[in-house]
């Protein structure tokens, strides 16, 4: 059989990140694994509640409704359920007519390991573990975090990023730690011009950015943004970076260390990613948020 997710956005998800599974993982910290095999063998008739990351997960694969010429999207679920108790994630994912069609069970061990065979540009876990053995790998990764706050509505996919860690390297970031505000503006000015290196998240707006260019910049499905805990003067260098990529966003927010939640909710966004827990908990607040345990900030 041929295989074409090279040429789409492929994202690995966990069972936990798309569904409410903490019924279930309750009993599996406290009774065990057999325990949760028969829990969710006995029920797995009954349609699990969406967890954090289905209406993301939604709006993804209904960029494959645009036209019928091809899949720009696909979802693809990696669990450590074992085969057998993944039946009730099925019959879900079925009750709720997502077209994800692959997925790997791994029994019980980190199914990290398959995001490189399935050519994901981004793995979603309710495992923090699991993502920094993602991150350390070499691929997007991040942990989707509790949050209560309701889809947005909008047709439009929102996504929104954090620049240094995320988006770019954090050799800024480690400028910043060790020198404190004043070495960090004088080092981004002198380097104004010499694009950052990039950071785990830049294959997912590339990835993004190509879905992008195949509509009109005014009547595109995604729309992208940046907020950064930069602002001027340092804010030249991440313009000139994203220009040398070729790689286009729809807006840059540079906030000056203003707290992030009441922008990312004027946004709107559908999920944002941020290397630095605090940012996360504030901004999970106001939108489904993914926390990236890279950089300098995570060691």
């Amino acid at each position: 059989m041929s295989d074409s997710t090279n040429q789409k956005l492929v994202v690995a998800i966990s069972s936990r990140a798309l569904f409410d599974l903490e019924d279930s993982h309750r009993v599996f910290e406290k009774e065990g694994v057999d325990a949760y095999c028969r829990y969710q063998i006995e029920h797995e008739n009954e349609v699990l509640d969406t967890g954090v990351a289905f209406p993301l997960v939604q709006k993804l694969l209904r960029l494959n409704r645009l036209d019928h010429e091809r899949d720009r999207v696909e979802v693809i679920l990696i669990s450590r359920n074992s085969a057998d108790t993944g039946l009730r994630i099925f019959n879900s994912i079925q009750h709720y007519d997502l077209h994800i069609s692959r997925a790997a069970f791994t029994g019980g061990i980190s199914p990290y390991r398959y995001v490189r065979p399935f050519n994901a540009h981004l793995f979603l876990s309710a495992d923090p573990l699991d993502v920094r053995s993602a991150l350390d790998a070499g691929f997007a990764a991040a942990t989707i975090l509790p949050s209560n706050v309701g889809m947005n509505e909008s047709d439009e996919l929102r996504i929104a990023f954090d620049g240094d860690a995320v988006l770019f390297a954090d050799e800024a970031e480690r400028v910043f730690k060790n020198g404190g505000l004043d070495a960090f503006t004088a080092s981004e000015v002198a380097a104004a011009k010499k694009p950052l290196p990039g950071g785990p998240f830049k294959g997912v707006l590339g990835a993004l950015h190509r879905i992008q260019s195949e509509f009109p910049s005014d009547n595109a499905p995604i729309r992208t943004a940046l907020f950064t805990a930069r602002s001027a003067p340092a804010h030249e260098r991440v313009i000139r970076t994203l220009r040398a990529w070729e790689i286009r966003i729809d807006e840059a927010v540079f906030l000056g260390g203003m707290d992030k939640g009441e922008f990312l909710r004027t946004f709107g966004a559908d999920i944002f990613f941020d290397d630095q827990r605090d940012h996360c908990d504030s901004a999970r607040q106001h939108v489904p948020t993914g926390h990236v345990p890279h950089g300098v900030t995570n060691e």
